[in-house]
């Protein structure tokens, strides 16, 4: 699939990345009012699901970035704009990300999709929604496209998938994140996975996981060493990234996929744009707009007009199923 060209232009205020990545997070504040739902996992934990539906035949199935959650204001916006184009959505939040502690040690991770797989199932066995689409941001977005790609056999329901600000290597975007003008970004993402680790070894003191190791790491590579790595059996961070990159499995989606990558992102290393790949996969469209910072995407300062990636995840939508 040709590389498509991107429409989105924004003023020079946005042009400037750090603005446009936390200007959302920082600067605005939608409402919204979902009904949770909470389904067990096989594992006999539980996921916490927020619905915002007007009746519609289409869902949307959104899924958070790293330390976010179905309150994340991209979340929140997208979500309310697709109501209003009579579009359901469901915001999942992965395992302790929706306020409240999950049963077991381990949680989530960047390729972890079989807490995805599970809410699908859910879905299509309790609900009547003849079309899904599944939307992932920045870590969802890995999560989303690595789901698609290891499994042979997808939900006839599931008619497409976007991701946005995707860090498709794993190892790639880590590196980005541990330069200089990176530091804020790593460093609150680090405050917090610091602080879950820290009150799950006080939970499960059996897990010996190292108290100095959690407060010592620097980067995403440390902290992997130490926490995501033992827990979920792999040899070390590197290896963790290897196996979770979703790029290995872009060249197997075969369901019609948007990837949005800003390429002033500086979340995204060189490997996070699979230009090859989207040549070679019909089904994989990729958009490369210059500017538009980390899931941020912003035009304007006034939030009635501040819509373009919410108005770019509907028009995909739309082309492909209504």
């Amino acid at each position: 699939m040709p590389i498509i060209q991107s429409s989105y232009k924004p003023n020079l205020f946005f042009k400037n990345t750090h603005l446009n990545t936390s200007y959302k997070t920082l600067f605005t504040n939608q409402k919204i009012k979902y009904s949770r739902k909470r389904i067990s996992t096989p594992d006999k934990d539980f996921l916490e699901l927020d619905f915002s539906t007007v009746n519609s035949e289409t869902l949307v199935i959104a899924c958070h970035g790293l330390e976010g959650s179905s309150n994340s204001k991209y979340i929140i916006s997208v979500c309310n704009y697709l109501n209003k184009q009579k579009i359901d959505c469901l915001a999942l939040n992965f395992r302790g990300c929706s306020g409240e502690d999950n049963n077991f040690m381990y949680s989530y991770h960047s390729g972890k999709t079989d807490d995805l797989e599970t809410i699908i199932n859910y879905v299509t066995e309790n609900y009547k929604h003849k079309n899904i689409a599944l939307l992932g941001y920045s870590m969802g977005g890995n999560i989303v496209l690595k789901y698609l790609g290891e499994n042979s056999i997808i939900s006839p329901q599931i008619k497409c998938a976007i991701a946005i600000s995707t860090p498709v290597d794993l190892e790639s975007s880590s590196r980005e994140l541990e330069k200089t003008h990176n530091k804020f970004y790593l460093n609150r993402f680090l405050k917090t996975l610091k602080q879950k680790s820290l009150e799950k070894s006080k939970k499960f003191p059996e897990a010996k996981l190292s108290k100095k190791a959690i407060l010592n790491s620097k980067n995403f590579e440390d902290f992997d060493n130490a926490i995501t790595a033992p827990l979920f059996g792999f040899k070390n961070a590197e290896d963790y990234w290897k196996k979770n990159s979703s790029l290995q499995y872009l060249n197997k989606i075969t369901t019609p996929t948007l990837l949005i990558n800003a390429k002033d992102d500086t979340f995204l290393g060189e490997n996070c744009y699979p230009i090859q790949h989207a040549k070679n996969n019909t089904y994989l469209n990729l958009e490369i707009p210059d500017y538009g910072g980390h899931v941020g995407f912003n035009t304007s300062f006034n939030s009635n007009r501040n819509l373009w990636s919410e108005k770019r995840i509907h028009q995909f939508i739309k082309h492909i199923i209504l």
